[in-house]
C-alpha cells in the first residue's frame, strides 16, 4: 500500500466520522422549513387585518385566500401535532439512553454522555417550540370564540416547569385576558409587547385595551396596524406571486424539455453533450484526497482552528457578528479548498480541454435562468415528499435561521455575499467544476451527475435537506454538463440562494 493511499484512507475515515456525527446530531434538530411556513402563515394573518378601499378588496382576497384565520388554525394544529410527536420521540430516546448501562462506545458513534447532552438540548428546544405554538394557537382559537380550547392550551404552557419563564408569564396574561370574568395581570401590556409579535400581539393588545376601556390606545393601535397590514400584503405578493409565476414557467419548461427529448432524442436540448466525458488525467485517489482534504476537513477542522487563533470578538448573540463569522469561515474554507485543488492538479498542467470553463460568451445566462425555473418545481415536489418523511425533524442549514433573524442592511449584505456570491462560486467550482468531471473517468456522465449531486447534498450535513439538495444538485449537474460553462450552474445556484434570502428577509421583517 502506497503512502498516498494510506493518507486517503485515513482522511476518508476521519471525514466519514465527522460527517456522520453531524448528520446524527441533525436528526434530533427541528426542520427549519416548518418554521418558515409558519412565518408565512403569520404574515397572512398580519395582512388579513388590512381594510382597503373597495377597489383593492378583490386583490386583497386573491392574495390572502378565503378564511385566513381558519387556515392558520389548521396549520398551527398540524405544527402542534408534529411538535408533540417529535418531542415524544426525543423523550423516548432519552429514556432509553438513561436506562442503558454506561459502556465504551465505538469510535464511529457518539458517546453516551454526548448523546445525552444532545438529546437534552434538543428536548429543551422542542419544548420551547411547542410552547410558542401553543401560545399562538390559543390566540387563534380565542379569536374564533373557542376560548375553552385556548385557555387549556395556555394552561399547559404554564404548568410546564422547563419552559422559559417569559412564555409562562405570557400564557398567564393571555388566560387572564380571555377568562370570564377577565383577570388583567399587572404589566400585562408590557409582557404582551415583549413576548408576542405581529398579529398575535395586535389581537392581544386589542382585547386588553377593550377590557381596560382605553379607546385612544385602541384607536392608535388600529391605525398603526393598518399600515403594517398593508405592507404585509405587499410582502406576500413578493414571496408568493413571483415564485408562483416562476413555478408555472418552470413546469411549462420542464414539460417542453421532456416532450422535445421524446420527439427529437439525442438532437434535443437536454441531450446536448449528455454523453461527452472529460479527459481526466488524475486517478480516484487524487479526487478523493482533494475532496476530503480540501472540503470536509478544511471546513470541520482547519478553518475552525484558524478562526479560534485569530484575535476576533466572540460570536455572541449579535447577529451581525455571527454573520461576519459565517462569511469569514466560508472565505477561508474556499481559499483553502481551491489551494488544495491547485496543488493536487498542478502536476497535470496544462489541463485537457474543457476543464474549469468560464466563458462570458454563449448561452450560459439562459442555461442558468432556465435551470432555476426547472429546478423550482422539481425541488418543490421532492420537498413535499421529504416533509412527510421527516415530519419536521432532521435539522436545517443554520445560516437560514440567522438570515431570518438578521434584519439590518449590513447583516443582510453579509449574508447575501456569503450565500448568493461566495457559496455558488466555490461550491460549483468544487462539486461541478472538479468532482463531476473527475468521476467521468470511471463512470458515465449521468452517473457522475448523480454521484456529485449526492455528495453535494450530504456535504450540507443536514438529514432533512439531503433529498431536496440532491434534486437541486442533479439540475445543477445537468446544466453544467450541457452548457460546459461553469458560469451557468453558478448563476443558477446564485439565483436560488438569493431568492431564498429575499424570502427570509421579507418573512422575518413581518414578525418584528
Amino acid at each position: 500500500m502506497t503512502f498516498k493511499r494510506l493518507v486517503v484512507i485515513l482522511l476518508t475515515a476521519i471525514t466519514i466520522l465527522l460527517a456522520g456525527s453531524s448528520l446524527i446530531r441533525s436528526w434530533q434538530e427541528p426542520q427549519f422549513k416548518s418554521r418558515l411556513e409558519l412565518y408565512q402563515t403569520d404574515m397572512v394573518l398580519q395582512a388579513s387585518t388590512w381594510e382597503p378601499e373597495e377597489n383593492y378588496q378583490t386583490a386583497r382576497d386573491a392574495i390572502l385566500g378565503a378564511k385566513p384565520a381558519e387556515n392558520a388554525t389548521k396549520e398551527y394544529e398540524e405544527a402542534q401535532k408534529s411538535a408533540k410527536v417529535a418531542l415524544a420521540k426525543t423523550e423516548n430516546s432519552l429514556k432509553k439512553l438513561q436506562e442503558q448501562p454506561i459502556t465504551t462506545q465505538p469510535q464511529t458513534k457518539l458517546s453516551q454522555p454526548n448523546q445525552k447532552q444532545l438529546l437534552l438540548k434538543s428536548l429543551k428546544e422542542q419544548q420551547k417550540n411547542l410552547a410558542e405554538i401553543d401560545l399562538r394557537l390559543g390566540i387563534l382559537q380565542a379569536q374564533q370564540q373557542k376560548t375553552d380550547l385556548a385557555i387549556k392550551a395556555w394552561d399547559e404552557v404554564t404548568q410546564q416547569n422547563l419552559i422559559n419563564p417569559d412564555l409562562q408569564k405570557t400564557s398567564r396574561v393571555l388566560a387572564g385576558i380571555w377568562e370570564n370574568p377577565p383577570r388583567i395581570l399587572p404589566d400585562a401590556p408590557e409582557i404582551a409587547k415583549a413576548n408576542l409579535k405581529g398579529w398575535y400581539q395586535y389581537v392581544t393588545l386589542s382585547q386588553l385595551y377593550r377590557l381596560q376601556q382605553r379607546d385612544d390606545a385602541l384607536t392608535a393601535l388600529k391605525t398603526s396596524q393598518q399600515n403594517i397590514a398593508e405592507q404585509a400584503v405587499i410582502k406576500l405578493a413578493i414571496v408568493g406571486i413571483i415564485p408562483n409565476l416562476t413555478l408555472l414557467i418552470g413546469f411549462g419548461l420542464l414539460i417542453f424539455l421532456i416532450v422535445q427529448r421524446l420527439l427529437k432524442g439525442k438532437q434535443s436540448i437536454i441531450a446536448q453533450n449528455s454523453e461527452l466525458k472529460w479527459s481526466t488525467p488524475w486517478d480516484a485517489e487524487t479526487t478523493v484526497l482533494v475532496f476530503v482534504g480540501g472540503f470536509f476537513l478544511m471546513a470541520q477542522i482547519v478553518v475552525p482552528l484558524i478562526i479560534g487563533l485569530l484575535p476576533l470578538p466572540p460570536a455572541t448573540s449579535n447577529i451581525r457578528i455571527q454573520a461576519g463569522y459565517v462569511l469569514l469561515s466560508y472565505v477561508l474554507m474556499a481559499i483553502g479548498a481551491v489551494l488544495v485543488v491547485y496543488l493536487a492538479i498542478k502536476p497535470f498542467f496544462p489541463l485537457p480541454e474543457g476543464w474549469f470553463n468560464f466563458r462570458l460568451g454563449g448561452k450560459w445566462i439562459l442555461w442558468g435562468f432556465g435551470g432555476y425555473c426547472v429546478a423550482l418545481p422539481i425541488v418543490l415536489l421532492v420537498s413535499l415528499i421529504n416533509q412527510q418523511i421527516w415530519q419536521g425533524q432532521g435539522g436545517s442549514n443554520p445560516l437560514l435561521e440567522l438570515a431570518l433573524e438578521g434584519q439590518d442592511s449590513i447583516t443582510l449584505g453579509i449574508f447575501f455575499t456569503t450565500a448568493a456570491i461566495a457559496a455558488p462560486l466555490f461550491e460549483e467550482f468544487l462539486f461541478r467544476g472538479f468532482l463531476l468531471p473527475s468521476f467521468t473517468r470511471y463512470i458515465p456522465v449521468w452517473g457522475s451527475i448523480l454521484l456529485s449531486a449526492l455528495i453535494f447534498a450530504i456535504a450540507h450535513l443536514s438529514l432533512s435537506e439531503i433529498l431536496p439538495l440532491f434534486s437541486l444538485g442533479i439540475v445543477l449537474g445537468i446544466v453544467y454538463t450541457r452548457s460546459r460553462n461553469l458560469l451557468a450552474p453558478m448563476l443558477l445556484h446564485s439565483i436560488w440562494n438569493a431568492s431564498t434570502l429575499l424570502s427570509l428577509f421579507v418573512l422575518g421583517s413581518s414578525n418584528n
